[in-house]
């Protein structure tokens, strides 16, 4: 089947969030350090220990335990901290975090050039909220056709749940769709697993039968190519 639509996943997939996440994080350390009395080694174990805690108040992996103002929160209640500081916290921490993002190298012209031919979504865990915000900082919303984020789904990736409206937004089959993401377990198995094509964004080696390409600007030769092994 003709191929109709692109989907891509977003953080560490059309920008670098680890790289991102620890400039953020290093400022949230030094702030609950001076402000809360936390030193940095301490406070990095209750933010494991919070994450952890969210999973298990959740009861799975649902959009909400990514949600930073509820970890916040929950940190301050633990080390018995006025939870006034939740928000001032969560502005920190994404205001840093979006003045990182930048654009994987030439991400914005390879969705051009895919967009003359393709429909273009992005299908991404978290809350909507903040990764429309990321969009707009990356300066991709405008070539970004839909979005499905686990919080609108209710659902996490790998789930099948959250590809099956990928391409129900994309309007085509499933098999009509190839899904772009940096994870092998939650992106490339997920997708296939609802039906679709997949490919690994990774510099390493991957399993026999897993098709990879090592960076977004690959993906209109590696299309080309797939067309051309499909005539």
């Amino acid at each position: 089947m003709k191929l109709r639509a692109v989907i891509f996943d977003l953080d560490n997939t059309l920008y670098d969030y680890d790289t991102a996440h620890g400039t953020a994080f290093v400022k949230l350390c030094a702030f609950a350090e001076k402000t809360l009395g936390l030193p940095e080694a301490e406070f990095r174990t209750v933010y494991r220990l919070v994450m952890e805690e969210q999973i298990t108040r959740c009861g799975g992996a649902y959009a909400a335990i990514h949600n930073r103002m509820i970890r916040f929160q929950m940190i301050l209640e633990r080390i018995g901290r006025p939870i006034l500081y939740a928000p001032e916290m969560s502005d920190l921490y994404w205001n840093v975090f979006l003045d990182a993002c930048e654009p994987v190298s030439g991400v914005r012209e390879t969705l051009e050039t895919l967009r003359a031919e393709y429909r273009l979504g992005v299908g991404t865990n978290m809350t909507a909220d903040y990764q429309y915000r990321k969009l707009q900082k990356l300066g991709l919303l405008d070539l970004t056709d839909f979005l499905v984020s686990s919080e609108e789904v209710g659902a996490e990736k790998p789930e099948r749940k959250l590809f099956e409206v990928c391409a129900e937004k994309a309007g085509c089959p499933a098999e009509a769709c190839l899904f772009v993401g940096d994870s092998l377990s939650h992106d490339v198995r997920g997708a296939q697993g609802a039906g679709m094509r997949a490919v690994w964004l990774s510099r390493q080696p991957g399993p026999a039968g897993i098709a990879r390409i090592g960076s977004v600007p690959e993906l209109p030769e590696f299309l080309r190519a797939m067309g051309r092994d499909e005539v």
